[in-house]
């Protein structure tokens, strides 16, 4: 293939978008050196959970407000000629085309240059947070980008709200792993040893994830054990202690009822994050929350979500303040070239 810049130059930056799993699921296949076809690998998808079609296409909008980030920062603008068909996992052809982008050069604005500067310092935080809570500026800041996007907002620092909705993101991993299509997708993605997730450079590390790596994979190749109550009972606290000083939960809400709501909520929740890492904020998404049916209906039970219509509160998360997490790994740029050679 002849035209990889400036594509390979952008993907180097854009290839750490956050993905559920880590599993980057998207592709590229530059036409020339300004358009190229978009799309996402359904090998690498999510489609045991409940709702992990639909976050397919979240997860396309969270890449392509990842890409026009960082080719603005690179002084490109992007105009996008989206498909919103739904993607379909049975079929043959793996490759579901999400449409088209194209490049145009355009002056590196200042703002531009410090929003890609926030996409590189941009992590995901699973470490223990130190129970200061955000300020209120930080808060309305990130309210006014959901709602530019037509969603909503909400957070709680109420104690009682905030550990029953910890516990209910840790409840739905036991009851995920009673799921044996749930249970295989996980283990799909689990990496055990850090050179295992160098070398994968994707997925979910014991390291990234604070457990010893030898106990995960016990934990998780007997999955049986975690009913019975001493041993049950050690890894519930183990994971709980990775919870250590979480103070605050937010969550949105908004139109999520077909590919084109989902791929618009993707691209908030990718603004909403760039705009509290510019307020020195990490976050931490509880996707299996939301993608497991009964502690979604628990979770918006207990939050009084407005689920009304095609209304639904689509994501969840812990914010706040903690050590520096470590970078996740990424495979290479060349990886998401559809013809490229590393």
């Amino acid at each position: 293939m002849t035209h990889t810049e400036p594509w390979l130059r952008i993907i180097e930056d854009a290839r750490h978008y956050p993905s559920p799993h880590n599993s980057q699921p998207i592709k590229l296949r530059p036409v020339d050196s300004r358009a190229a076809e978009v799309y996402y690998d359904l090998d690498l998808g999510l489609p045991a959970e409940s709702f992990g079609i639909p976050f397919g296409h979240v997860c396309a909008g969270v890449f392509l407000e990842s890409l026009r980030t960082v080719a603005e920062g690179f002084g490109y603008g992007v105009a996008e000629s989206l498909d919103h068909s739904e993607m379909d996992f049975g079929g043959t052809d793996r490759l579901h085309s999400l449409g088209t982008v194209t490049l145009t050069p355009q002056p590196v604005t200042e703002q531009a240059q410090e929003r890609l500067q926030l996409f590189r310092a941009r992590r995901t935080s699973r470490r223990p947070y130190d129970a200061r809570l955000v300020p209120a500026e930080a808060i309305m800041a990130a309210t006014e980008v959901a709602n530019a996007g037509g969603h909503t907002f909400h957070t709680t620092s109420d104690r009682r709200t905030v550990r029953r909705l910890v516990h209910i993101n840790q409840a739905t991993l036991f009851s995920d792993l009673r799921k044996s299509a749930v249970y295989e997708e996980i283990m799909t993605w689990l990496r055990f040893s850090k050179e295992e997730a160098r070398n994968r450079a994707d997925g979910l590390s014991a390291e990234a994830m604070l457990m010893p790596g030898s106990l995960l994979r016990f934990a998780m190749t007997h999955r049986g054990l975690w009913e019975a109550p001493v041993i049950g009972g050690a890894i519930r606290a183990m994971y709980l202690n990775t919870m250590r000083g979480v103070r605050q939960l937010g969550w949105l809400e908004g139109p999520f009822g077909k590919p084109t709501d989902y791929v618009e909520a993707g691209r908030t929740f990718m603004k909403v994050w760039l705009e509290l890492t510019a307020h020195g904020v990490w976050l931490h998404p509880f996707g299996t929350v939301i993608t497991n049916p009964d502690s979604h209906r628990a979770f918006a039970r207990e939050v009084a979500a407005d689920e009304s219509g095609d209304r639904m509160t689509w994501m969840l998360f812990r914010f706040g303040y903690s050590k520096t997490p470590p970078l996740a790994h990424r495979r290479p740029a060349t990886s998401m070239l559809i013809g490229a050679t590393s």
